[in-house]
């Protein structure tokens, strides 16, 4: 993707300077803003990709303030639905990432960056090696553009699928936190998919059902294994 991409970030914290170092080492110009609600609107307004890094407790008042402007923009959300006491705060049946698209329907929603630590997000990189870094969304050519921005910060990235993968990808943040912290293994850590060849896009198709895999080979089948009382009918 071109250097020339507008894009903005919403917040300055630990996530949001990161990302915005990371993207000025390899010569884009992202335009940033904090609280102040003239920058985030100024900011919003001439860019193409706006990058949501505000904590999810926050991100109500953050669309209160820009949540029309954001209306056909790529909107790259960073967060994870932690509740104050860093408890995850959604699962199995919505991600927070869906939950934005609902209120931003005129808007692109993809899932990325959520999975590494901040200080990951200027070079891509812990401890000398690649992370990895999931990408979901149900737009193909805005998945393709955050694929191609987050390679070029020094990541792998990896196409995670539709948007409703993200219900997986918060919850793979919720223990990348828990290593990192809880578990005493620091920052400088993360994820590293290890693969033989990138699947083809078709298959993560935002209208495909789930894959289920069948508990007798392992391989992934067509529809949800059947029960043993279903089997003998």
């Amino acid at each position: 993707m071109s250097t020339n991409a507008q894009i903005a970030i919403l917040g300055t914290g630990h996530v949001g300077s990161a990302l915005a170092e990371g993207l000025r080492r390899v010569g884009y110009q992202p335009q940033t803003a904090g609280h102040d609600r003239e920058a985030m609107k100024a900011a919003v307004r001439s860019a193409e990709i706006v990058i949501l890094a505000v904590p999810w407790v926050s991100l109500d008042d953050a669309l209160g303030v820009v949540g029309e402007d954001l209306a056909t923009r790529i909107v790259v959300d960073v967060t994870n639905p932690l509740t104050k006491d860093r408890q995850l705060a959604l699962g199995f049946s919505t991600s927070g990432a869906e939950e934005l698209q609902k209120k931003l329907p005129r808007s692109k929603v993809v899932k990325a960056f959520n999975t590494v630590f901040a200080q990951a997000m200027t070079s891509g990189q812990a401890q000398g090696q690649a992370l990895t870094t999931f990408v979901a969304g149900d737009d193909a050519e805005s998945k393709q553009k955050i694929l191609l921005l987050a390679s070029s910060l020094g990541f792998e990235a990896i196409d995670a699928g539709p948007l409703r993968h993200a219900r997986l990808l918060e919850p793979l943040s919720y223990l990348n936190i828990q290593l990192g912290h809880a578990q005493g293994f620091g920052t400088d850590s993360g994820f590293r998919f290890v693969h033989g060849k990138q699947a083809s896009s078709s298959r993560a198709d935002a209208k495909d059902p789930p894959v289920w895999y069948q508990p007798e080979s392992g391989q992934p089948g067509p529809r949800e294994p059947q029960t043993p009382n279903a089997r003998s009918k």
